[in-house]
């Protein structure tokens, strides 16, 4: 309701100066109290042609100094020449008849329309004066009295027209800080419409990237455990099979020898499926359910041995600590592609593997005394990628320490749950 009110004053003020110059209304108020005063006083002659000619000279002033002039409306000095000309045209047709008095309204509008703050005040002294003028002009009182009523009238009126004037104007500047409180705000609400909006596309955004990551760690999550199950499982069972069939073309009436590699394949296939199913439902692996991670290795590793025919000693160190079941699952995965990587290529007589538990930190260490490589010509494949990924996504370290005919050490370390809860 408001904001309706003032957009109706504002509308008001910008065709105030339209309404004066166009439709002839201070023109046609001015004919109506000169045929109204003509009237009254019942002029003839001299005294009808003078006042004829001060209105129409009145009428002159308004018509050349404002109406067929809309470019001297802007500029300051002709229009404080126009005002201060119409009033004094008033005040002498004031002195003429009080009639012409009410011709203050008109100068009080061009006063407003015309002049900038705080010239309109200055005029509305002046109004008071001619007011004063034609509230006095007609007593017969004697003059000491009449000169003390004209003094009062006088104060009275330039107080009231000096206050009219002023408070008009503080009502029009609220109106003008409300217009722009208004515009600022409005501003502000597209602001925030935009902000709110980019915010709708960056969470759009943020969704379909977390759902792109989501599925890339999914992807990546699979491929370390294809490769810690399946491919693990199906290498060993091919090597069995090789075994195998080595054993029967070297003994071909003994069945044992390739009996022993195809039972250890059939043994391979089934953990391997087993360890499958376990990946696609993102279980524990078997090693790690109802026992502690160095029961785990020490159960990895001797399966390992029997299969491959080579001794593990497997030790902890320290006192054993809660780990996160995330780092106990990375360290077991660690232990078997390490393992892995040794019957595929070390040639190692023996292997070592030991479980350190520290204040803050688990370590694992797998050593072998095989044939090793130089870490900087060899490019380590996607187990020990995988393996680095799983231990840095824990904030943990994976080194690798190998030399050709130096076997190869592999070591992972990973923080405690106590030290992760102190971070």
């Amino acid at each position: 309701m408001n904001s309706a009110i003032h957009a109706r004053l504002s509308g008001w003020r910008k065709r105030r100066g339209v309404v004066l110059a166009e439709t002839g209304f201070p023109y046609l108020f001015l004919a109506v109290l000169a045929a109204t005063s003509f009237t009254a006083r019942g002029l003839r002659g001299t005294e009808l042609l003078v006042d004829i000619s001060l209105c129409a000279l009145t009428a002159a002033w308004m018509l050349g100094m404002y109406t067929l002039n809309p470019a001297w409306r802007r500029r300051t000095r002709h229009m404080a020449v126009f005002v201060a000309g119409l009033l004094v045209l008033v005040t002498i047709l004031v002195l003429r008849d009080s009639w012409f008095g009410f011709l203050i309204a008109v100068c009080f509008a061009f006063a407003r329309e015309a002049l900038p703050w705080p010239w309109p005040m200055y005029v509305g002294g002046g109004l008071g004066v001619v007011g004063a003028l034609s509230q006095t002009e007609d007593s017969q009182i004697p003059l000491p009295l009449h000169a003390l009523t004209f003094t009062v009238a006088l104060a009275i009126d330039v107080l009231l027209f000096s206050t009219f004037m002023w408070l008009i104007h503080e009502r029009e500047q609220q109106i003008e800080q409300h217009k722009e409180s208004l515009a600022e705000l409005s501003e502000v609400n597209r602001r925030l419409e935009a902000t709110i909006a980019e915010n709708e596309d960056l969470h759009q955004q943020l969704v379909i990237q977390a759902r792109e990551a989501g599925v890339l760690d999914e992807r990546r999550r699979m491929a370390r455990e294809i490769h810690d199950t399946l491919a693990q499982g199906l290498t060993g069972i091919v090597t069995q099979l090789q075994a195998a069939e080595q054993a029967a073309s070297r003994t071909p009436g003994e069945q044992p020898g390739w009996q022993r590699h195809v039972a250890a394949a059939t043994q391979l296939a089934r953990e391997s499926l087993t360890e499958a199913r376990r990946s696609v439902d993102a279980l524990r692996p078997e090693p790690l359910e109802g026992c502690r991670l160095s029961e785990a290795l020490s159960d990895v590793a001797e399966r390992w041995s029997a299969l491959n025919g080579i001794p593990v000693q497997v030790t902890t160190t320290g006192t054993a600590r809660p780990v996160d079941p995330e780092a106990e699952f990375a360290l077991l995965r660690a232990a078997q592609e390490a393992l892995a990587n040794v019957a595929r290529h070390a040639h190692a007589s023996r292997v070592g593997v030991t479980i350190s538990y520290m204040e803050n930190e688990v370590a694992l260490d797998v050593r072998d005394d095989g044939v090793g490589f130089d870490p900087v010509l060899i490019d380590h494949g996607f187990g020990l990628v995988a393996m680095r990924q799983r231990i840095a996504a824990l904030s943990g370290t994976l080194q690798i320490e190998a030399e050709p005919g130096g076997g190869t050490a592999i070591s992972a370390c990973v923080p405690t749950v106590s030290a992760l809860a102190s971070s």
